[in-house]
């Protein structure tokens, strides 16, 4: 019996050069707001604290109010968490892709059925 067909809806969003939002960024957000911390949370994604930082700084640029607070003290008094903004961000975009993955479920078991058994 084939292994059943599993379809993941990813949604991407674009605006121009001033705003992407997509999975990976999702994640790191996760892990920030799990870990309280940019470093940790790269890590955990095997990603580079220099990398997590440009994420931070862009999505921060993108909107009025950072989506990221920063607290400077490295690894005794520093730390991260999201703003009321990153949390309603990270909301929403994860109510969007739970309506894509429902809508795009039906024609999933349809694809399914046509490939080879």
């Amino acid at each position: 019996m084939p292994a059943p067909l599993i379809v993941e809806a990813k949604i991407r969003m674009n605006s121009g050069r001033r705003f992407a939002f997509g999975p990976g960024k999702a994640e790191l957000l996760e892990r920030i707001d799990a870990t309280g911390s940019i470093s940790e949370a790269a890590k955990t994604m095997e990603m580079s604290y220099m990398r997590a930082w440009q994420i931070v700084k862009s999505l921060d640029t993108a909107f009025p109010e950072p989506v990221v607070l920063k607290t400077r003290g490295g690894k005794i008094k520093g730390g991260a968490t999201l703003s009321d903004t990153g949390r309603e961000l990270l909301r929403l975009y994860r109510e969007m892709e739970a309506a894509a993955q429902s809508a795009s479920a039906p024609s999933g078991r349809l694809i399914e059925r046509l490939l080879k058994s």
